[in-house]
């Protein structure tokens, strides 16, 4: 089962536990900026992440608002994810208080 968490656990685990992260949104809006470490993961590329992730360490899916994230959670908890958390307010309220990059 996947958990629902705010931004500033995100954060916390990102810091303390090394969490990945893993952001759902389309290429164009990840490029413009996204969390430092997170991997753009659609239908495309999935099989790949799921393969190549360890599975032991917390995984957070962000996407716009934090709605979408959840069943994405839920997948990746089910693919064997231990630890498998869905962002509240996804990127719209992770820019508000937290730093975000560009793609180089």
């Amino acid at each position: 089962m996947f958990e629902r968490i705010s931004v500033s656990r995100a954060a916390v685990l990102i810091e303390t536990e090394q969490a990945l992260i893993v952001d759902i949104r389309d290429a164009n809006t990840f490029a413009q900026g996204h969390i430092e470490g997170a991997v753009r993961v659609d239908n495309e590329n999935i099989g790949e992440y799921l393969a190549q992730a360890d599975k032991s360490k917390p995984l957070i899916v962000c996407c716009y608002h934090g709605n979408s994230s959840q069943p994405a959670a839920d997948v990746f908890n089910q693919q064997g994810f231990e630890r498998s958390y869905s962002m509240d307010g996804g990127m719209c309220e992770w820019v508000l208080t937290l730093p975000v990059v560009p793609e180089k």
